[in-house]
């Protein structure tokens, strides 16, 4: 995370003077309103309109946000890392953000929802084995990142039965999102940690410019390109969806990598887990999905994790001090017992001398 005396601002707004609560409302607020857009766009564009090329998308995508970035005055010349720093980033991100997309083919929107969802886990996990990282967590995390995963595994089950759109490929593209989704939050957090000078716009540009040519094998190889293409030429207002669900993101992006530099990677995907819960309900409502009582216990459980993650650390007991007060109660439970069979024998022997 960042080092209090390195700046940091967003979109304008400086967040290093400001208040830990208020820089997390302000990159919260963000992120949540740059992913719901993107929500809504995606699912309208894969599942209503039926355009299912998730590479394509992904390389459109990142020329937008090339735009935005140079419209928000960064250059090259602003750049604190080397260009091979951002190649590992570069290739698990556009890996990660084209199988995401494609597996929408594949998968409806809430099932590839659920799944994105239970990356805490990995995140978590990960982040011991990252360089410059090798973070350890607190029982609570992996109490609430457990509740998360399973309330999510509920869900998804319980959709798989409501929605005709759920195959095994899409399964497998979404899987290996997640395992890049492990690698992707660490990373960017051992970028800023290494190097507290680097800024969001730095790594949103850099993994995006070196990252476009990582999507040119995938989209040649399976013809998603061509297909991609012509299907937007007859279409082409969808450019015009695309665009806009872009520049949602983009703001998403920033705010995301905000999050990271602030409160690190594992809070960071902790709240993305609130938000694909949020954007789950508004899908259901959106566009009328049926409910069973599975999806209401998943969704009960997926809250519980989130107020698990939220309750202060200093009103939850550590592992040790549950250990501690476990073995003390044992001991003197111990000391009740062995008072009871002396107070028992004591009186035996009273009763005996009594007779004699």
């Amino acid at each position: 995370m960042r080092n209090e005396d390195q700046t940091l601002s967003l979109f304008g707004l400086s967040l290093t003077e400001r208040p830990k609560w208020q820089q997390f409302l302000i990159c919260s607020a963000g992120f949540f309103f740059g992913y719901l857009v993107n929500g809504v766009c995606e699912e309208y564009v894969y599942n209503r309109l039926q355009f299912s090329y998730g590479w394509y998308f992904t390389f459109v995508q990142g020329f937008v946000y090339i735009i935005l970035i140079y419209l928000q005055g960064f250059t090259t010349k602003q750049m604190v890392n080397s260009w091979k720093t951002y190649v590992k980033l570069s290739g698990v991100l556009m890996g990660s953000q084209g199988l995401t997309k494609g597996s929408l083919a594949f998968l409806n929107y809430p099932a590839q929802i659920m799944f994105k969802s239970t990356k805490v886990l990995p995140v978590m996990i990960m982040g011991a084995f990252i360089p410059g990282l090798r973070r350890k967590y607190p029982l609570r995390e992996y109490v609430s990142a457990i509740l998360l995963v399973i309330g999510l595994i509920l869900f998804t089950l319980a959709d798989a039965q409501t929605s005709p759109n759920f195959r095994v490929l899409g399964v497998i593209m979404i899987s290996g999102a997640l395992v890049m989704d492990a690698f992707l939050g660490n990373l960017q957090e051992a970028i800023f940690t290494l190097n507290p000078d680097t800024t969001q716009m730095e790594m949103l540009f850099c993994s995006t410019v070196v990252g476009l040519p990582f999507l040119l094998p995938p989209m040649i190889l399976t013809g998603e390109l061509v297909k991609a293409w012509n299907s937007c030429y007859e279409h082409p207002y969808v450019y015009g969806v695309l665009v806009f669900e872009a520049m949602a993101t983009y703001v998403g992006q920033v705010s995301v990598l905000s999050l990271v530099a602030l409160f690190g990677a594992a809070t960071t995907a902790m709240i993305t887990t609130a938000r694909k819960a949020v954007t789950l309900l508004l899908s259901y409502v959106i566009f009328t999905k049926p409910m069973t009582n599975q999806h209401g216990l998943g969704l009960l459980l997926i809250s519980m994790g989130i107020v698990v993650k939220m309750v202060p650390e200093n009103k939850i007991p550590s592992w040790s001090s549950v250990q501690y007060a476990v073995a003390k109660h044992a001991k003197s439970n111990s000391k009740a017992d062995k008072a009871i069979i002396r107070d028992s024998e004591e009186s035996g022997d009273e009763e005996k001398r009594a007779l004699v």
